[in-house]
């Protein structure tokens, strides 16, 4: 990948935890401090103009919570810079709400160096190359689902077990990336069917790629597919992800 500065934006209310976290950031390999803030006005001004690449949101702001910066963010479409979630926050509520926002990584505070940097350092690895390889609306900002077991303790999120984690880049065939791969699976529902369409637009991006992307799934049994008959034309194909057979004692 490009030896680039990752850009990163730092948003804390607390004067003391917002330096400390500058100052991870700035030792972090690959990454530098474009500027710290202190509130989600300053937050959504200076994400929206351009120049951050990455921003570490706290979500206790003093004026506009981090939830919803985190959501004014994401109209930007594809200006919209990559949020990494630092918070104490630990509810389900919280955690759900943060991951429609298609994050690129969730940290519990108090956290150390080490814990940040290697988030950072994961962060480079799995989502920047994708910053050179797609266009935004390609790239995936989500930690798999798989993880969210963990997410209370190390920041990471969990697949049901029904869908696990998606194949290794290597064991996947041409045109399917994994990290698009995840975040097709988290725009997916066990209960209720989807068409290409909608999961195109959760998971932001194109109908085309959506489609491929599903139907490599239903080729491994991974979703279930029905369809949506309407007056004219053919029926639509919706598309559901599949859930675990239940195993039973003899």
């Amino acid at each position: 990948m490009s030896d680039a500065q990752v850009r990163v934006l730092v948003v804390d209310d607390d004067a003391a935890a917002r330096s400390l976290h500058a100052r991870f950031v700035s030792e972090a390999p690959g990454f530098t401090v474009a500027a710290t803030v202190g509130s989600g006005a300053s937050a959504i001004e200076l994400g929206s103009h351009g120049g951050i690449d990455l921003i570490l949101l706290d979500l206790r702001l003093p004026d506009v919570s981090g939830i919803e910066v985190l959501h004014r963010l994401r109209t930007l479409g594809s200006r919209s810079p990559d949020v990494m979630i630092i918070s104490s926050s630990r509810d389900q509520v919280t955690v759900r709400q943060a991951l429609a926002g298609r994050i690129a990584g969730y940290l519990i505070k108090p956290f150390t160096y080490e814990a940040l940097a290697e988030r950072l350092g994961r962060y480079r690895a799995e989502h920047r190359p994708q910053h050179e390889a797609q266009t935004r609306s390609e790239r995936e900002r989500d930690l798999a689902q798989q993880e969210i077991d963990q997410l209370l303790s190390t920041g990471r999120v969990e697949l049901p077990p029904s869908t696990a984690r998606p194949a290794s880049p290597s064991s996947l065939p041409k045109g399917i990336a994994e990290v698009t791969l995840r975040r097709v699976l988290v725009a997916l529902d066990p209960v209720t069917a989807a068409s290409a369409a909608e999961v195109a637009e959760r998971a932001s991006i194109s109908r085309a790629s959506a489609r491929r992307y599903l139907e490599h799934l239903a080729s491994e049994g991974r979703t279930d597919i029905a369809h949506r008959y309407g007056r004219r034309g053919r029926p639509e194909v919706l598309y559901r992800l599949a859930t675990a057979p239940d195993v039973r004692q003899p």
